[in-house]
């Protein structure tokens, strides 16, 4: 049976025409109906369908000439590179996938270093050759020398027509091998069943339901198994496989891709937080004692925001759904936060702005929760003057300054891939976003930029600019890198001479005045005015650095009065600005910022 099964992937940048390409797949392998496959078939979300872009790596198992296919369809955004290197680990190879009209993209060279180095065999494949495609030749030439191929063993294929698709479907029988252990340790001395967890979501019914691969053994139903990596014992209800719908069998082999319902639908502790029982990376044995897979690198969360829930649905319903999201999105990291404005909710810690974005929209659409989420941010790392570090995502934990050494911002390592004629405006950009240029290569048509940038820098608009620059003609891959010492400041917003603590944040030192101005400027506009004057500052400790005033709203207080003497009218006047002054000497000329107000202020770049 292992011989006739072959477990292969498709990466590729954004765009370049992987749910396409897995349509003819499911077309030609008669895996579904021509009547019922719609386009971007395996795009099963609806926010994947408007956006028409791949969010959740999706598993399918298909059937052609006597040979069990099993394909994982990845994403292609940086953001979710996490689902790729997943994927990645339960397949023997993966079809790299270049659109013929865009070239080689920042995405499609970051995921092919992650298959080399897991040692999966590559197949190039250069898509949308109907289409007017660059130059060609040069084209070749560049793939030939990043993945180490000849030019005959790169494809050339039409995923929309179905041009070559077939000859693809073959290269993949021949030149991808059977299901083997990969770079994942096994001893293969025990006799113990293996499996590897890859994905997981929840299911109202059959609770946890486990995406596997398995490397050894068997997997069947009303079978008890372990967790491995916490000794979790649990019965097994149902096994199956992706069709793509989930599909009953009564057995996974080894080297087979399928799922297991576990029935654990206890979702929180004693604490009432998540029980982190099914963890991504984990190994399902039917013997305790034995060896786990080598499962995955935890993700480096770079995006940090805090999500609260709307007046509408209470604190036990958004927390009971955001937990359930996080099993279908292990790359999520959440945590308990509390707010003295919108009370309860999470700090939520992501892999980028998309990835953020994605986040917050499912939660809304599949659970049908609306939420408030604050400014992205992310994590610092504070040297006090005792030698202690510490690590912040909020900037109202900062603590005071007289006790801090140094703040250290989290910086990344950038791949920028361009065309040769943008060389200078990509690095003008480069350096005035901080950033440190660290080498050049140029291949036959592109040049490609290694550069080393604060990440901050990176959430306020690098990407927008980068390709305004370049007219759309360029991308680029990033991870973290490390935290290095920053000139930072914590920069305050003081309304009616009240520090807004939901309003400040840290921000490089000589841009302090040019974004505080801003903040400012935009709360005159959108804050109501009062019946006495409101000051709007902001300062950087208790030095002032701008200032707006919103003007009192005047009453018509003389109004009433018609004929006689100005003097009568003045009267009023006076004793109605003597009254403002005594108002906001009480204290009573305190301002109450409306939420709505709170969320655009905070996200101003």
């Amino acid at each position: 049976m292992l011989e006739k099964i072959r477990n292969f992937a498709i990466i590729a940048h954004i765009d370049h025409g992987k749910s396409t390409l897995a349509d003819r797949f499911l077309e030609i392998t008669q895996t579904i109906p021509s009547e019922k496959l719609l386009p971007q078939y395996l795009d099963r979300l609806s926010l994947e369908r408007e956006r028409g872009i791949t969010i959740k790596m999706q598993p399918v198992r298909m059937n052609y000439k006597g040979y069990v296919l099993n394909l994982i369809d990845t994403p292609g955004h940086s953001d979710f590179s996490y689902e790729v290197s997943r994927a990645l680990a339960c397949v023997e190879g993966a079809i790299l996938l270049i659109d013929g009209t865009q070239g080689i993209q920042a995405q499609t060279f970051y995921n092919l270093k992650l298959a080399q180095e897991l040692g999966l065999v590559i197949i190039p494949v250069i898509n949308k050759i109907d289409l007017k495609t660059i130059e060609l030749d040069s084209l070749v030439k560049d793939i030939t020398q990043l993945v180490g191929c000849r030019e005959e063993d790169i494809y050339l294929i039409s995923a929309k027509l179905g041009t070559g698709v077939e000859e693809l479907l073959e290269a993949i029988i021949e030149k991808i091998p059977p299901p083997q252990n990969n770079n994942i340790l096994i001893n293969d001395k025990e006799n113990s069943s293996l499996a590897l967890i890859f994905d997981s979501h929840f299911d109202n019914y059959r609770g946890i339901i486990a995406h596997i691969r398995v490397f050894r053994g068997k997997i069947i139903k009303d079978q008890i198994y372990y967790l491995l990596s916490n000794n979790f014992k649990f019965k097994s209800l149902e096994v199956g496989v992706f069709t793509p719908e989930m599909k009953k069998t009564d057995v996974l082999s080894a080297g087979e891709i399928g799922y297991l319902a576990t029935g654990v639908k206890e979702l929180f502790d004693e604490r009432n937080e998540l029980i982190n029982v099914f963890k991504i990376g984990d190994t399902i044995s039917d013997n305790n004692n034995s060896q786990p897979i080598k499962g995955y690198q935890e993700p480096v969360h770079i995006v940090f925001a805090n999500i609260y829930p709307s007046e509408e649905i209470s604190y036990e319903k958004f927390k009971d759904n955001i937990l359930k999201l996080k099993l279908n999105d292990w790359a999520v990291k959440i945590e308990p936060s509390t707010s003295p404005i919108w009370g309860r909710g999470y700090t939520i810690g992501c892999l980028g702005l998309l990835h953020l974005d994605i986040f917050q929209e499912r939660l809304k659409r599949e659970f049908n929760v609306n939420v408030i989420i604050t400014l992205p941010s992310v994590k610092y790392e504070i040297v006090l003057k005792n030698g202690k570090k510490i690590k912040i995502e909020n900037i109202n934990d900062l603590p005071d300054f007289s006790k801090i050494e140094e703040i250290r911002e989290p910086w990344a390592e950038v791949e920028i891939f361009t065309s040769l004629n943008y060389i200078e405006l990509v690095s003008n950009l480069i350096k005035n976003k901080r950033g440190i240029i660290k080498e050049q290569k140029t291949l036959t048509s592109f040049l490609i930029i290694k550069a080393e940038i604060p990440i901050d820098e990176l959430l306020t608009g690098f990407y927008d600019d980068l390709k305004s620059l370049t007219s759309g003609y360029a991308s680029l891959n990033w991870k973290f890198l490390e935290y290095r010492q920053g000139n930072l400041v914590k920069l305050d917003i003081l309304v009616a001479e009240e520090v807004q603590p939901a309003l400040s944040r840290l921000v490089v030192k000589d841009k302090a005045e040019e974004i505080g101005r801003k903040i400012i400027v935009e709360l005159k506009k959108m804050l109501p005015r009062e019946q006495f004057p409101v000051k709007l500052q902001a300062a950087i400790g208790k030095k002032i650095i701008a200032r707006e005033t919103i003007p009192a709203l005047k009453k018509d207080v003389a109004g009433w009065l018609y004929g006689g003497d100005i003097t009568r009218k003045m009267k009023l006047w006076q004793k109605q600005k003597r009254g403002k002054k005594k108002l906001e000497k009480l204290g009573k000329g305190k301002v109450k910022i409306p939420n709505e107000v709170i969320i655009k202020i905070l996200r101003l770049k």
